[in-house]
This record gives structure tokens, sequence and C-alpha cells, in this order.
């Protein structure tokens, strides 16, 4: 038995990871199958309830609170590594960490996420902390650009930032990420517009409005093919924008949600971010 604790990530990937996105084939394959539970698990204690229709979950009972949007390419259900960092974040922090269950595609689209997710913001009593991996840090800067003042804080692992995958450093990226290739998720990406274009700001935030953000906080590994649009936007914020900005090298996708030693300082991060922000 390997210990991924004690090993680096790339033992991790070469055991572990499988590139469900390689192709488009493959891309359909993940977008057409069955959605599992999204519960989460025995073991974290969390409360209920509903909002437009889709389940929201609550760990921890303080009135500060964090919002936490799930990974998955719009596609793929919140997991079990989501679920643990939520309930760190919640004991590390002493917040309340809200967890929207949006609709995934190809049933639901990406204007019915954003919608969700402003009124669990607008539903709180105070400004709120967003944090999102992946697809959910690309709609956690959604959210934070439609909900201006009612947002302190964001933090984004891995963000999503462009459905169109336009930008021309992915090249250089793409065949070292051992989980992620745009040829798989195109089709994932058309499913999640509703009949948009890819580059409605609405659904791709590197493309909206970078103005009044929130302070904010990147984390992203350079074998990850979002790195590229994550570099994009560190350039385009505005100058007054309080940023925190760290690559990992040799790191991939979403690493801080990995049973991996990189995982512990992303995590750290993300915490004093929140705390800091609150």
């Amino acid at each position: 038995m390997v210990s991924w604790q004690m090993r680096g990530v790339g033992l991790f990937t070469r055991l572990v990871y499988r590139r469900r996105y390689a192709t488009a084939a493959a891309g359909l394959r993940t977008l057409n199958r069955p959605k599992g539970p999204s519960a989460p698990p025995a073991s974290l204690a969390a409360t209920r309830s509903t909002v437009n229709g889709f389940p929201v979950y609550r760990v921890g009972e303080a009135e500060t609170a964090v919002i936490y949007l799930h990974g998955g390419a719009y596609t793929s259900e919140i997991v079990k590594q989501h679920w643990s960092l939520i309930g760190f974040l919640a004991e590390q922090t002493g917040c309340a960490v809200h967890v929207p269950i949006y609709g995934l595609s190809p049933k639901h689209h990406g204007l019915e996420a954003l919608d969700l997710v402003s009124e669990v913001i607008r539903g709180l009593d105070r400004p709120c902390h967003l944090v999102g991996d992946s697809a959910g840090g690309g709609l956690a800067l959604l959210a934070a650009q439609a909900n201006r003042g009612r947002v302190a804080g964001l933090t984004m692992i891995a963000p999503w930032l462009d459905l169109t995958m336009s930008n021309p450093g992915i090249d250089a990226v793409e065949p070292h990420d051992p989980w992620l290739s745009r040829a798989g998720l195109r089709p994932v990406a058309d499913a999640w517009t509703g009949g948009l274009p890819l580059d409605d700001p609405r659904l791709s935030p590197i493309h909206g409005d970078l103005d009044g953000l929130p302070p904010t906080q990147i984390l992203v590994g350079t074998r990850d093919i979002t790195l590229p649009d994550c570099r994009l936007l560190r350039d385009r914020l505005p100058a007054g924008t309080t940023l925190t900005y760290h690559e990992e090298p040799g790191a991939i996708h979403v690493y801080p949600l990995l049973p991996v030693p990189e995982a512990r300082a992303g995590r750290r991060a993300i915490v004093d971010h929140i705390r800091a922000c609150s």
C-alpha cells in the first residue's frame, strides 16, 4: 500500500488519475452518465435547506459565512474530497460553510447556477466569502461579479475562467496536464451554455467586468490547463484589487483537494485568506 500523504503529486497522479476528458467522446460519456448522490457524509454534521428548488447544506453555525462551490466541469457531482475541504474550512476558520448543490449539465445550465448562488448570497445577513474549485471557481468569480458589495473575499482554486478555452498559452501546458484536455471539455462547455455564446460574461468570467472585486486569492498548479487563464486574470485585475496569487510548481489540477503534501500549504493559505477577509 502506498501512502499518498508521504509522496508527491507525481506519484499520486500515476496511481490514481485517469484522463476522463481526454477526447470528445470521453467528455460526452462523462456528461451523459447518471449523477450520483450529493449529500455530505454522515461523519460531517450539516443542516439542509432548499433555495430555488436546490439543496443547500450548511456546515457550522456561525454568523460569518463562507459559500463553497464545488468543481466537476459543471457536470459531475460534489465528492468526498470537496466535503473534506469544506469540513476543514469550517473547523479552521470558525465560519459556517454553505454549500449550494447547483444543477448539473446537461439537464441544467450556467445561468440557473448563477441565480442559485446569488440567491444564497442575498439570503445572508452579512457579506460572505466565496470559495470555489475548478468549475466552481469560475462560478465563484461570476457570483462575485454579480453581487458586488455582498462578497467580502474570494478564493479560486484552479478556476475554469473561460469556456472557450481559446488562450494560446494552453497549448504549452496541455501536454503536461494528466487529467484535463480541451477536446473532452468542449462538449461539456457547450452543454452548460443553455444556448448562449461560450464567451458570454455570465458564463466565462474572464470576459466580464473585473472592477470592484473583493480581496481575491488564486491557487493553481503549473501542470494544469487552467494556468494560462489564471495568469491572464492575474494580469487583467485592476491595480486596486488586493490579490494573493500562488502557483505550485509541478502541481496538477485542484491540488489543495488532493491527499498530497503540497495540499497542506494550499489549505492553510485558504484559511488565512478567509480569516483576513472576515
